[in-house]
């Protein structure tokens, strides 16, 4: 797998096409206690400062854990298509009425009762530092392609890793 560390715009891209194309990440909050505490969340959106945007309930242990202390890391994964990014920075919580409103699709009906709820909150993940792992094949390509090169003794580019500094 070759190293390609990527800066500004560039990682910025890389940021919001894996976010958006895995969607669900876990979010950790509370990093200075063990262990930590860590939920599945839906990316609503990656703007193009690069922030990524959740939808929260403004009474859940998350938004508390935000509120003691904004540091936190993203953990998304899809193992069928060889794709992983870990992103830290700090975490915003957000009440404005137009953003609540651009996040807020149909399906949100199922934690909320409406983009009106008042428990209803969005969170503005910004990136300080991120890591990825993108292959450029599927899992199925890639695993080919590790088995040949066991064999062969040959290193098979499957694809890149690398920083991410927005």
């Amino acid at each position: 797998m070759s190293t390609k560390n990527l800066y500004n715009d560039e990682a910025k891209k890389k940021i919001k096409n894996l976010a958006e194309d895995i969607d669900f990440a876990m979010l950790a909050t509370a990093l200075g206690t063990k262990p930590i505490s860590a939920i599945p969340m839906s990316t609503k959106k990656v703007d193009e400062d690069g922030n990524i945007w959740f939808l929260s309930g403004k009474n859940s242990d998350h938004n508390t854990d935000i509120a003691k202390d904004d540091a936190a890391q993203l953990f998304y994964s899809d193992p069928g298509s060889m794709e992983f990014l870990s992103v830290y920075g700090n975490v915003k919580i957000i009440s404005d009425k137009a953003i609540l409103e651009e996040l807020y699709g149909k399906t949100d009906d199922n934690w909320f009762d409406g983009v009106d709820d008042p428990n209803l909150s969005a969170l503005k993940f910004v990136p300080s530092d991120a890591f990825y792992w993108d292959t450029k094949n599927n899992k199925l390509v890639t695993l080919f392609k590790m088995g040949v090169g066991a064999i062969t003794g040959n290193q098979p580019d499957i694809g890149e890793q690398g920083e991410l500094k927005v």
